[in-house]
């Protein structure tokens, strides 16, 4: 591959918004989870829910950090490498992007700091309230920035007028026709990975005995997660691709390397595995199913789907990336389900929490729902080339014209900074997962305010690591309510 402008610029983007995209989703799932764990603590004074609470806070506000700062540099990409772009669709972009600032950033930043800092300064169910307006705006969030995407993959609601994009419907801009498919796969792929990471904390645990009530309770709350919502992603996945293959065929026929549409009522073939071949036009070494393709893709045994022939070379997504993204995303899916089918299996046996097999299962898939999201993501963006805004702007008419010798560099810094940072954070992260939920028991109060010991001065403040925790309320506390 020819490491030009366009290449470079593609890279760097896709470097930036591989590391960004892990911190809000975990960030998504686990506003919701904490927001449910202090909910059930408020029902039913089990501290081992107040226990999770404060153990998973800690990992919350370092991933949370994280997200924020690797999220800013991938925006400023879009005037950098991407003005062109920007020039032209800004009028939709920038103010989809200035409604996430608006309403879920405006939302966070205001209960953000009670909800990591206000434990023992307010009361409980005011905490809570604010602990559901973080994960309430988490997935406001997410809402506008998939609507923003999702209407470079499918535009409606516009016009092209002197050389710009202008919106003349928002309602058909932001609801999209993939907009709501995109929305609800990319939140429960978010749900996904939190239970699995989760899962895998608690199995490595108790791998080590260490089978105290919280590590349990978290060990099953992430497998119930996982058979509940896994059959679900499955099922909108399914929806999804029919979708796809209404508003972007050429997507679809990359990613099961079918390359001839075939006369009516042979159906369409299954590939398992291959190798597309994109200069031979062929799949190779392919080992398929006869007709299984077309029932899976348009539920009858003898649909038929475009090949990729039926579209002109410069039009077709590289279908040698896309094939293998979406048959990993598929198969993590998959041994997701066995992983919560198998749960369900233990905890029906009454041995869920001693099944060593079934823990070392659960610790290897902790890093699976982020893998799969990643596939996942490459196949939706690499599938829409070789355009930006699909069969409106091509990405070679988006991008900047630096020169492959600046693109070049700072990708390299790129990757050197990052790897530093994020890999210092992750480092710290994982190791407050290893020290494992601890008992809230202490009553100290932090006197707080400007040059007061241990005030926080920034959201990762909450990450601390310390032996010491704020005083904990009870549910019947009511003091600062």
């Amino acid at each position: 591959m020819e490491l030009d402008t366009l290449t470079l610029a593609r890279i760097q983007f896709g470097f930036t918004i591989s590391f960004h995209i892990i911190f809000p989703a975990i960030t998504i799932g686990l506003a919701s989870y904490m927001a449910v764990l202090e909910g059930l603590w408020l029902k039913t004074s089990n501290t081992v829910y107040r226990d999770l609470y404060h153990f998973w806070l800690r990992v919350f506000a370092l991933n949370f950090g994280m997200g924020v700062v690797s999220g800013l540099v991938m925006a400023y990409q879009f005037g950098t490498n991407w003005s062109y772009f920007s020039d032209f669709a800004g009028g939709v972009t920038g103010p989809l992007l200035t409604y996430e600032v608006l309403t879920a950033f405006f939302l966070e930043a205001g209960f953000l700091g009670v909800m990591m800092f206000g434990w023992h300064k307010v009361g409980p169910r005011l905490h809570w309230c604010s602990t559901i307006l973080v994960a309430l705006g988490t997935l406001i969030s997410a809402t506008w920035i998939l609507a923003s995407n999702s209407w470079m993959q499918t535009p409606q609601g516009h016009e092209i007028i002197d050389g710009r994009v202008v919106p003349v419907d928002w309602f058909a801009v932001i609801f999209n026709p993939s907009f709501p498919y995109r929305l609800i796969h990319m939140v429960i792929a978010a749900f996904l990975a939190t239970a699995l990471i989760v899962g895998a904390v608690a199995a490595w645990h108790m791998l080590r005995r260490n089978t105290q009530p919280a590590v349990k309770k978290m060990y099953s709350m992430a497998m119930w997660m996982l058979i509940v919502v896994a059959p679900i992603q499955i099922l909108v996945g399914d929806f999804h691709g029919l979708n796809t293959l209404k508003h972007q065929p050429a997507k679809l026929a990359a990613m099961e390397g079918h390359w001839e549409s075939g006369p009516e009522g042979e159906g369409v073939p299954l590939v398992l595995f291959g190798w597309p071949d994109m200069e031979r036009e062929e799949t190779r070494f392919k080992v398929e199913v006869p007709r299984l393709g077309s029932l899976i893709l348009t539920h009858s045994l003898d649909g038929t789907i475009p090949g990729l022939k039926e579209f002109a070379p410069e039009d077709r997504p590289n279908s040698t990336i896309v094939f293998w993204t979406f048959r990993i995303m598929v198969g993590l899916g998959f041994l997701m389900l066995l992983l919560g089918a198998w749960a369900l299996y233990a905890r029906r046996k009454g041995t869920l929490y001693s099944n060593p097999r079934l823990h070392r299962f659960s610790l290897y898939m902790g890093v699976s729902g982020l893998v799969a999201m990643l596939a996942g993501w490459y196949t939706t963006e690499i599938g829409r080339q070789p355009w930006v805004v699909y069969n409106v702007m091509r990405t070679a008419d988006a991008v900047t014209p630096h020169s492959a010798l600046e693109l070049g560099i700072t990708l390299i810094l790129f990757i050197v900074v990052y790897f530093l940072l994020f890999g210092a954070g992750v480092v710290y992260m994982f190791h407050i997962m290893a020290q494992g939920p601890q008992p809230t028991t202490h009553l100290e109060i932090d006197g707080g305010g400007p040059g007061e010991a241990r005030t926080p001065a920034r959201p990762i403040s909450a990450a601390t690591n310390t032996d010491e925790e704020p005083r904990t309320p009870t549910p019947g506390d009511r003091h600062g309510n």
